[in-house]
């Protein structure tokens, strides 16, 4: 099986590279930007905490996809051809509240809209957002098609993910990612980040959800897969 058309040293497969790692960390230095701005102090620990966790994140996914499969790397900077209509729109919507999140989160530690939100909280959500990132990594590692975009990669030979997290759930990397949406802004103290995050993650929920019959209808071998495999996102519940 091929994975990928393209040589993992050509020229197009290092630029895509490149841009990846120009715009994550631009992505990075923009949302810590915004989150200080938000808070108006530089010494924020918690703003500091979730940069990191960001970071985190750019890095393993690099530390994961550069050795075997740099061509997946670049692909996520390229044109999203194939993209589902409703994958776009959820897509537009997920990136537009995490930006909201992180204003809010600032703005909240500089205003006070959230009094006496534990520490302890805060704590908790630092490890729910380093999980989520190391699980849905995990996912990363375990499905050689794991794309950013909802799509049949007939081109690449694509064939069901099995192994790693895929043995437990479906949809390992979406569990990590509602992690995620949710422990980021416990991390930053806001109950009004709170909120959003959970709008967040009921988003991803209804992306998995359409993604899951997008997979059974069109990719070989899926419906075996889930006869084995019954649940999405929680063993013993969907």
């Amino acid at each position: 099986m091929t994975i990928d058309t393209m040589s993992t040293n050509s020229s197009t497969v290092k630029r895509g590279v490149a841009r990846w790692f120009i715009r994550e960390i631009v992505g990075t230095v923009m949302a810590g930007v915004i989150l200080f701005w938000g808070a108006g102090n530089w010494n924020w620990v918690w703003g500091w905490a979730t940069v990191v966790t960001i970071a985190y994140y750019v890095f393993g996914t690099a530390f994961v996809l550069l050795p075997k499969n740099p061509a997946l790397l670049a692909e996520r900077t390229g044109p999203k051809h194939g993209a589902k209509k409703w994958d776009t729109l959820i897509m537009i919507a997920v990136g537009t509240i995490i930006l909201i999140i992180y204003i809010v989160g600032g703005l909240d530690a500089r205003n006070g809209w959230t009094s006496d939100f534990p520490a302890w909280a805060q704590i908790i959500g630092v490890a729910l957002t380093l999980l989520g990132y190391t699980l849905a990594l995990w996912a990363i590692a375990a499905n050689a098609f794991f794309s950013l975009i909802v799509r049949i990669q007939k081109e690449r030979g694509h064939t069901v993910a099995t192994g790693g997290p895929y043995q437990f759930v479906r949809h390992p990397g979406y569990v990590g990612t509602i992690l995620a949406y949710i422990g980021t802004p416990m991390m930053l103290g806001s109950n009004w980040a709170i909120l959003l995050g959970v709008i967040t993650a009921i988003l991803i929920i209804v992306r998995t959800a359409l993604e899951d019959k997008t997979l059974l209808a069109e990719l070989d071998g899926y419906k075996e897969y889930a006869a084995r495999v019954r649940y999405r996102l929680l063993s013993g519940v969907w």
